[in-house]
């Protein structure tokens, strides 16, 4: 298995993968997109760590821990808007304090 990144704890066989396109769907972050017959990173980045994509997977091509970045995020989310911001966090940001997961 391939990790995505060092931010969170995607993996994927490109192996395994049948081409299916339901990580696709089901990612909130498109962290995914269609190569030819095989699915790859496109914002590995930008995982939240769902888990999503991984119990949609029928191969077992994903593997992530998910609810870690997840909890992450809403829990940055919450605490910015408490403090009257009203942008949502997101993993990988651009700049430190946009990161939810330590960008």
């Amino acid at each position: 298995m391939m990790r995505a990144s060092e931010l969170n704890t995607l993996q994927y066989e490109p192996g395994l993968c049948n081409g299916c396109g339901f990580c696709i769907h089901v990612c909130p972050h498109a962290v995914f997109e269609m190569n030819s017959r095989k699915v790859r990173f496109s914002s590995p980045d930008a995982c939240m760590e769902c888990g999503a994509c991984q119990v949609n997977c029928p191969t077992g091509a994903i593997a992530v821990d998910s609810g870690v970045g997840c909890a992450q995020l809403m829990i940055v989310t919450a605490l910015r808007r408490k403090r009257g911001n009203q942008q949502e966090a997101f993993c990988g940001g651009e700049r430190q304090e946009d990161a939810a997961c330590g960008g």
